[in-house]
């Protein structure tokens, strides 16, 4: 094998609880995240080093991007001598808390693993991914998981709560702007009353996973919202319009600036989405962008 494709998937938080500061300045967080039909495509062709090149001018392709972080966290954990010619498609926006760079991280490891023989198992891959950045291990649970610890720890979502998720239409949308991770954080380090604290977010958690009557709206959660909110009004105001005129419960991904929205037949059937689109671009301009996917 010289060459393959691989998709690089985009994820939603459908929980995420921010439950404090550690002392190595990262935050620990219990997250529900689930990846969706919509995403990145990276292609990967053998070469003597390793390089990146994208169809988006925005998108850094040095030693800053992940994907090429990934390449070299994987020639250390494996002692590869070869190299790859990644060419990455960009169709996850910067800057949205869909977790796109860490996705192409992902997919890099994937493909190198398969060029080079399939020298690491999944978990061993899954463990690399952890050291390149904290979200990129949850692209190999292979469906809803919960995270924790800074992000690092993944476990799939037990298969009866999967299941309420598995499939579910949604749809993501995305102002002009993105939000920075490390603002978002670092606003809420000098705002310590917006953690969640680590018992509260698993007890809210569990009322929803451990019971299978209760819908999968309910699980829906961000505490990252409130610092996020204060300064991009834009975001909370066409929230609660969404939520008044088509009653739609829309939380925002990670630390934005993407917001989403799940869909079913009493929230938003397809004769209504043309006018959910349209109130988006009201809210938010032409910029904006909204697609509709399922979760996986």
């Amino acid at each position: 094998m010289t060459a393959l494709s691989v998709f690089a998937p985009a994820k939603i938080n459908l929980f995420l609880a921010i439950t404090g500061r550690r002392q190595d300045g990262y935050h620990e967080l219990v997250s529900v995240t689930a990846p969706v039909e919509f995403g990145d495509t990276l292609r990967v062709e053998a070469a003597r080093d390793f390089s990146l090149a994208c169809d988006d001018a925005t998108v850094p392709v040095d030693e800053t991007n992940l994907v090429l972080k990934a390449a070299r966290a994987f020639r250390a954990a494996t002692g590869w001598g070869g190299g790859a010619r990644f060419t990455l498609e960009k169709r996850i926006p910067l800057g949205a808390g869909l977790g796109g760079g860490s996705s192409d991280a992902a997919a890099a490891l994937r493909a190198l693993n398969a060029l080079a023989g399939e020298p690491l198992a999944s978990a061993k891959l899954a463990e690399v991914a952890a050291q390149v950045g904290s979200d990129c291990a949850l692209f190999f649970a292979g469906g809803p998981a919960v995270m924790r610890g800074r992000g690092e720890r993944v476990e799939p979502l037990a298969e009866e709560a999967a299941a309420r998720l598995r499939g579910r239409r949604v749809l993501i949308f995305k102002p002009g702007f993105g939000v920075s991770t490390a603002w978002a954080y670092a606003r809420m380090a000098a705002k310590p009353e917006t953690y969640l604290p680590l018992a509260g977010a698993e007890a809210r958690l569990a009322a929803w996973r451990d019971d299978a009557r209760v819908p999968a709206s309910a699980l829906l959660f961000n505490n990252m919202e409130p610092v996020v909110f204060a300064k991009y009004l834009a975001l909370p105001v066409l929230l609660e319009q969404l939520r008044a005129k088509f009653g739609l419960t829309a939380r925002m991904s990670g630390s934005g600036s993407a917001c989403f929205a799940l869909l079913g037949d009493a929230d938003g059937g397809d004769e209504k989405i043309p006018a959910i689109r349209a109130a988006i671009r009201g809210a938010w301009g032409e910029s904006a962008s909204a697609i509709e996917t399922r979760l996986g």
